[in-house]
């Protein structure tokens, strides 16, 4: 299997893994929805915890997944057109090891540890 054929396997499956989450996050989102008019309290949850905390926090894990999703497909674009793999900001590449735990990085680990 070759590097490019690794990646490719790896941001797909990464790939699928977050659409996963996402749409089950987007069922969780559309619960909390839903149970704000069947509950009158609008304030707290049996538990404590406000009902607008848990939409929000639900939402913010939605636009995170989303984000994550924006990343692992311009990876896939990089990779489509020959430039994954290759450090947007010095154009050095980017160490096997920092693609394999970070399959959607674009920066190498000496142009990310600058910021």
């Amino acid at each position: 299997m070759t590097a490019q054929e690794s990646a490719h396997g790896l941001l797909a499956a990464e790939r699928a893994d977050t659409l996963a989450r996402l749409t089950g996050l987007e069922r969780e989102y559309a619960g909390i929805v839903d149970s704000v008019s069947a509950n009158t309290d609008d304030e707290h949850d049996p538990e404590g915890a406000t009902i607008a905390f848990e939409r929000e926090h639900a939402a913010a894990l939605i636009s995170q997944a989303r984000q994550h999703l924006a990343q692992i497909d311009a990876a896939m674009g990089r990779l489509a057109d020959g430039g994954y793999g290759r450090c947007e900001t010095c154009g050095q590449p980017i160490g096997a090891e920092r693609l394999a735990a970070r399959p959607t990085t674009t920066t190498c680990i000496g142009c990310a540890s600058r910021r």
